[in-house]
């Protein structure tokens, strides 16, 4: 029994006890002498013979059984597959298009063995330069980075080919290596987030986040979906063109609740990427803020907005100025007349339930907010995220530099495009223009898609890129046409991958912080363009009450008006007003 386990363990006999020592010294005393190592005390009984050759046997096997038991608990191999990883990379140097089938599915840091990881780096970078790949070449490649004498040299990589006789089988012998790779890495953070949860000095927020985030990178880097036959692609679009095919709105993304821009997009459209520019004060906040408010109240569309500039409670207040139509002055200072506070109470009750989700979080970072997102998707499955706004995230988790801001950019708008992707959502992302606008000559003020700040990427990652243009904040009180562009807000869709692009006129209405549909706003005053013939001065005499104004409830049919005490019947005949 000693001599079986000589190699790796030392069993010594003494009196009735066997004692087993390992690895790691500890100090046991016993009968005046020292013993260092791990101590397992087994009763001699145990390994006591019976007297039949049946016996003996049995306690044999019994008795190698509990050794077996107690040396498992002492320690574990990494989870691993050596001899499929050498019969893949064997497979790789035997047939010529054995890597296109795994190319997907492994990468260096998935093998193993350290010499196995420098083979598959010499096989991938031949692949790389479309250079054959076989026994010579590879022994070739791993001589020119250095490594051939330490992966065993030529004689091993010949042995490789020896254990395969095809690659038949190579992208199921792959799986399993990936597999026992994600089994590594899930040990490795789960053993982090074991040491860093008994320091005591550990942010339990921080460790929560980090922990969340390791495992989701797991995932994100190494289970990608398959591809998928046409047949069967098919199948999913015919079904989705039947299902729309009984709607009469003509909407098959999330409402905006803006007639004129749902008619033009159909709605935000799943897994998009929606860019919304504008410079400072042009109400970009405001203009998502409106949508997130239709989409969740008309329409019950659960939304999450990420707000890293403003608080929760600001963002709120906007909402509850735009819902309740009262001042956000007044709301900011808190000085509202008795009826104000009646109609703040009595408005605000869907604007309660509806299914909005805020999160302030300053500062996040890209894996943050995938990992946010994906809670949210699984907790109040949300139809729509919106971020305010994408420059003040950032790119890496915190303290990891590297790369200019240009570059961090593009890693963010590429994260959210992936997060749209993958959760079949569409993402509204606000962003900064840079101060090309404001420098160009003359009334020209529009903004165009080289006005994006910082990079290029965000228009190449976009699926739509819509600006906001207000020809009122430059003090231009007509537009090109000689209409009067007070109050009127443009939507200015540059970049539409999927529909057209134009622009489409709201209202914006300043003091209660939203944009709401140009026809609504100018109904009855005639134009079919949206715009109407607004009248360009108003006199005083337009503010008295029309003769036939009782008329209009009575004559109506209209039943059950109330009619509120006005403090204008206190005014004196030769008031001004």
């Amino acid at each position: 029994m000693a001599e079986q386990l000589n190699l790796l363990f030392v069993i010594h006999h003494r009196g009735e006890f066997y004692f087993l020592y390992i690895c790691y010294p500890i100090l046991n005393l016993r009968a005046g002498k020292l013993y260092f190592g791990y101590n397992i005390m087994m009763n001699e009984s145990n390994f006591e013979a019976n007297n039949t050759d049946n016996n003996k046997r049995g306690n044999y096997g019994e008795r190698r059984t509990k050794l077996n038991n107690m040396v498992s608990g002492l320690g574990k191999l990494p989870p691993q597959a050596v001899d499929l990883e050498e019969a893949v990379l064997g497979a790789l140097m035997l047939e010529k298009n054995a890597l296109s089938e795994i190319i997907d599915i492994l990468k260096p840091e998935s093998f193993y063995k350290e010499s196995h990881q420098k083979i598959f780096e010499a096989i991938f970078g031949l692949f790389q330069k479309t250079s054959p790949i076989d026994i010579l070449t590879v022994t070739s490649e791993l001589r020119r980075m250095g490594a051939l004498e330490m992966v065993g040299g030529a004689y091993y990589i010949t042995q490789l080919t020896d254990r395969v006789v095809s690659a038949a089988n190579i992208e199921y012998h792959a799986r399993i290596i990936s597999q026992k790779y994600i089994q590594r890495e899930l040990i490795k953070v789960s053993t982090e987030i074991i040491n860093s949860s008994y320091d005591e000095t550990s942010d339990i927020f921080d460790l929560l986040d980090h922990a969340e985030k390791s495992l989701f990178d797991i995932a994100q880097n190494n289970l990608r979906r398959d591809s998928r036959k046409m047949d069967d692609i098919m199948r999913e679009a015919i079904s989705n063109l039947e299902m729309l095919r009984d709607r009469t709105d003509g909407l098959t993304g999330v409402p905006s609740g803006l007639t004129a821009l749902d008619r033009m997009t159909s709605g935000w459209q799943p897994s998009d990427l929606v860019i919304i520019a504008a410079r400072p004060a042009m109400g970009k906040t405001a203009f998502v803020l409106s949508v997130a408010r239709n989409a969740a109240v008309e329409h019950g569309k659960a939304v999450a907005v990420f707000s890293l500039e403003m608080s929760s409670v600001q963002l709120v207040n906007r909402l509850i100025a735009g819902e309740t139509e009262i001042e956000q002055e007044k709301l900011k200072k808190g000085n509202l007349a008795d009826h104000e506070w009646q109609q703040l109470h009595s408005r605000i009750g869907r604007l309660t339930d509806a299914p909005i989700i805020i999160d302030d979080t300053p500062a996040l970072n890209v894996f943050e907010f995938r990992a946010k997102c994906r809670r949210l998707k699984a907790q109040y499955d949300i139809q729509m995220v919106i971020v305010d706004y994408l420059q003040l995230m950032h790119g890496k988790a915190e303290g990891k530099g590297g790369g200019n801001r240009e570059q961090e950019i593009g890693s963010i708008s590429r994260a959210l495009k992936s997060v749209a992707k993958e959760l079949n959502i569409p993402v509204l992302a606000l962003s900064q223009l840079s101060r090309a606008v404001e420098s160009r000559p003359g009334n020209s003020k529009r903004p165009m898609l080289s006005d994006l700040r910082e990079s290029g990427s965000i228009e190449q990652d976009a699926d739509m890129v819509l600006f906001l243009y207000r020809p009122e904040y430059y003090g231009l009180t007509e537009d090109e046409e000689g209409r009067p562009t007070a109050g009127v807000g443009e939507v200015i869709i540059a970049k539409h991958r999927n529909g057209e692009t134009g622009i489409v006129p709201l209202r914006f209405v300043g003091k209660f912080v939203k944009f709401v549909d140009l026809e609504d706003e100018f109904s009855g005053m005639g134009g079919g363009d949206g715009f109407g013939d607004a009248p360009d001065t108003f006199s005083v005499s337009a503010l008295n009450p029309s003769p036939n104004f009782g008329d209009d409830f009575g004559g109506a049919g209209f039943s059950g008006g109330i009619t509120m005490p006005s403090r204008m019947n206190d005014m004196p005949d030769d008031a001004p007003f």
